[in-house]
This record gives structure tokens, sequence and C-alpha cells, in this order.
């Protein structure tokens, strides 16, 4: 018994490196499986709508957590767990996210961003809806709020990215959908923008309806500004139409027959009512000012700028106002211009015939009766007159050789003296003046051609001391 003792003695320490071999080789062999399969359950997932997704493995039995977005997408979840190659068992953690009632999605937008909340049925969806986001709004920060819930309704995707089309012709505003009803608000970014929304909404996919559009138009602008500087009136905004476009511009040449038009019009719907006549007015009174400025915008007149001499601004303040369709509203800021320094008959007879020869005083067809055309190039007129106070001033009508000599001689007369009477009015003395017509003795150009005669029908101011 003594000797078998000792001999296991011997042997038994052996034992110890064995079974220290015997547990690492365990250890070596359970990690590559555990990771394998984390590996296998992993890849389960992959065609299974989770959100939050977290796996761990403990020998062959895996445990996972997830939000899923549906039971039958949870259900599918654990049965392609289960399903893996080398699973045991599975401890299931899952979950349904919230259903949301209703479900509502917003995007809003303000000058600076465009901001997405509410809910998004999936993440996939939300990444989508992100995405669209940025490439419909072109460089406009887009912030992303929104959260996952259940209960989107069907085609939500496709309703959504339709809608962010329409966020970016916002100046501003909010789009909502709520469960399947779309409520729309703000203003548009440019005229016309209102209408095309209105249309992209006809597209909307089945079953959602448009319970509120409030989208406003923004205000239909048209500015002119006169540069006594650069001897130019700028024309920009927007008319109505092209044939409208050609008749301002064409207004704007007769009335402004100093300066150079620069025509920066676009034609766009959303125009007022009586837009034509109130601008053609608008624009009379601003070519009776040295330098200014006109704004239309919807139905409001602003003027502003200085007059050529006191008697005129109060014309143009009390005339302006009298002249502009019913229901529209004006706001006239108009001073009046520094008297400009005297001269002597020398510039004065200068200054008379550069103006007459940029543009003519213009009269009704066989009328003694002055077109409104001409009052800028009037005004121009008086303030000469006012700088040379001791001139003495003939005014002197031609007509052109359409009808008869005896009329024409008349009318003539008439219209010298229709020319004496404005400056009278506005403030010159009466013993300055006087009148002479020549009827369509004198032509300067045959009154072959419409040009020609154009030429003849003119007043001349000259000077005799």
């Amino acid at each position: 018994m003594h000797g078998l003792f000792r001999w296991s003695s011997k042997w038994w320490p052996g034992l110890i490196p064995f079974a220290i071999l015997w547990v690492l080789a365990a250890w070596v062999s359970t990690v590559p499986l555990e990771a394998e399969l984390a590996a296998n359950s992993g890849t389960a997932l992959k065609s299974t709508v989770l959100d939050k997704t977290q796996i761990s493995v403990a020998g062959r039995d895996v445990s996972f957590a997830a939000l899923a977005f549906s039971e039958e997408g949870r259900r599918s979840a654990v049965a392609s767990v289960e399903a893996a190659p080398g699973v045991r068992l599975v401890n299931d953690g899952t979950r349904l996210v919230a259903e949301a009632k209703p479900f509502v999605w917003v995007a809003e937008r303000d000058n600076v961003r465009v901001t997405l909340w509410g809910t998004a049925p999936l993440p996939a969806s939300k990444a989508r809806i992100v995405e669209a986001a940025r490439a419909a709004l072109n460089g406009t920060e887009v912030v992303d709020r929104m959260g996952l819930a259940r209960g989107a309704p069907a085609r939500f995707d496709a309703a959504t990215l339709l809608l962010l089309d329409q966020v970016a012709k916002l100046k501003d505003g909010k789009i909502i959908v709520q469960d399947t009803a779309i409520s729309l608000a703000g203003m548009a970014r440019e005229l016309g923008g209102r209408e095309a929304i209105a249309a992209a909404l006809k597209n909307l996919p089945e079953g959602f309806s448009v319970a509120a559009n409030d989208v406003k138009a923004p205000p239909y602008v048209f500015q002119a500004n006169k540069d006594p500087v650069a001897v130019t009136l700028t024309l920009s905004g927007y008319v109505p139409d092209n044939n409208v476009h050609a008749a301002l511009v064409a207004t704007a040449g007769r009335k402004f027959a100093n300066e150079k038009i620069v025509d920066n019009l676009k034609a766009s719907i959303g125009a007022p009512s009586g837009f034509s006549a109130a601008v053609t007015s608008a624009l009379g009174a601003l070519s009776r000012l040295s330098t200014g400025t006109l704004i239309v915008s919807d139905r409001e007149v602003k003027l502003s700028g200085d007059a050529l001499y006191e008697a005129a601004a109060g014309q143009i303040r009390a005339g302006l106002a009298k002249e502009l369709p019913t229901g529209w509203t004006t706001k006239p800021e108009v001073s009046v211009k520094p008297a400009a320094s005297p001269v002597d008959s020398t510039v004065c007879r200068q200054l008379f015939a550069q103006n007459l020869a940029k543009g003519r005083i213009r009269f009704e067809t066989n009328s003694a009766s002055i077109n409104a055309d001409s009052a800028g190039l009037l005004d121009r007129l008086i303030e000469i007159a006012m700088r040379c106070p001791t001139t003495a001033v003939e005014i002197v009508g031609h007509t052109d050789g359409d009808g008869d000599a005896g009329f024409n001689q008349i009318l003539s007369e008439k219209r010298a003296q229709a020319v004496q009477d404005y400056l009278v009015k506005a403030g010159l003395p009466a013993d300055r003046f006087s009148t002479t017509g020549y009827g369509s003795s004198q032509p300067i150009a045959g009154n072959e051609t419409d040009e020609g005669k154009l030429q003849n029908r003119r007043i001349e101011f000259l000077v005799r001391q």
C-alpha cells in the first residue's frame, strides 16, 4: 500500500498541465463560436426592419433587444435569429415602437433654415426624407428633429417627398401632415409660386387630401428709379404680360424724354386690378421729379423724391391720389429741390433748346389740350424760366401739313397760348411771355412721313433778351 501511494504521487502532478490545456482549448473555441453566432444573428436581421438593435452571445445562446415597427416585423426578427446556424436558444428582448395617434409630420421654413419634425415611420424613411429635403432646398440648412413611430398612413413617403418640393417654393411657412390631411400656410417665394403649389397638390398620392391651403402670394411689386446723375430711368419688378410690358416701356419713353430707359421688368401673374392705369399715372408723377423712386406694391403706390418747384410738389401730392383707380392708395413723400443758381439769357436759350430737342410738348389730336405725357418736360422748362427771371420768352406753335391751313394756323396759336397758361399757373409772370402761331408754314421736315409730321408738330421757346 505504501508503495502504491509512492507511485501515484509521482504521476498526478502531470494532470495539472493537462487541465490547463483543456480549459484554454475550451475558451479558445468558445470565443470564435460566439463571434460567429453574433455575426450569423446580425446577418439574419439585415432583412428585418428594426431600430437600436443590440446582440449578445453566451455560448450558443443569443440575447437581442430591438425596437420593431410592426408585430410582423418583430416576430420575423425573432424567427430570423432562431434560424441562424449554431443558435441554440434565443432570449427575445424586442418590443414595438410606440404608435403615433394622430401621425403628424411637419416641415417648417424660415429665412434661414428648414426644420423637419414630427414623426417618420421607419429609419430608412427618415433618412430618405432628410436627403430629399437637402436636394430640393439647394443649400438651405435642413434641421432634422423627426422621431420614429408606428401608424403612418399608406404612401406616406411619396406624400412627404412631393410636399418637400413645395417647401422649396415657400419664402417662409409650414406644411403639416396629420394622418392623411395636409395643411399649408406661409408666403410663396415668387409670384406664381402659390399657383404652382396648388397645381402640384393635385398629384398627391391616393388617400391624401388638402385640408387647408393658406399660402399667400408675395407682394406684386413694380419699381421705377429716376437717377439724374446717370440720366436713367430703371424699371424693375413685374408686369402682367408682354403687351402691358411693351405699353409701359413706351409710356416711360414718352414721359421721360431725357432719360435712358433701363428695362429689367419680368412678366408674371398676380397683378392687382387696375395695375396698368395706376402705374401709368404714377410714372407721370415720377416724371415731374428731379430725382425720385416709385414703388408699386399690390394696390399701394409709394412715391418719393424732389419736385422742381413748390407748386409742382403740391400738384403731384394732390393729383396722384385723384388719378389712381378705385381701391388704390398712395403715400407721396415729395419735397422740393433747392433752387438752382440763376443764369443769363444765353444759357437760358441753350437750356430751352436742349430740353425741347430731346422731348416735345404733346397735345391731344386736333386739340390745344396738353397731353399728360408732357408734364415732366414742362416742369423742366418752368425751372429754366425761373433761373432767368428777367428774360422775355416768345412761345411759338407749329403744326404739320395735314388738314386745312386756316385750321392749323388757329390750332398753332391756341397751343402756344395753352403752354403760356401752364407756365403762368405754375407762378411765372404772364408779362414775361408772348405767343405766336405759324400753323404749317414753317416745316422742319417733310410731311410725307409720320416721323416728319411729328417733327413739324412742335413748340419753340425763343429768348428775346
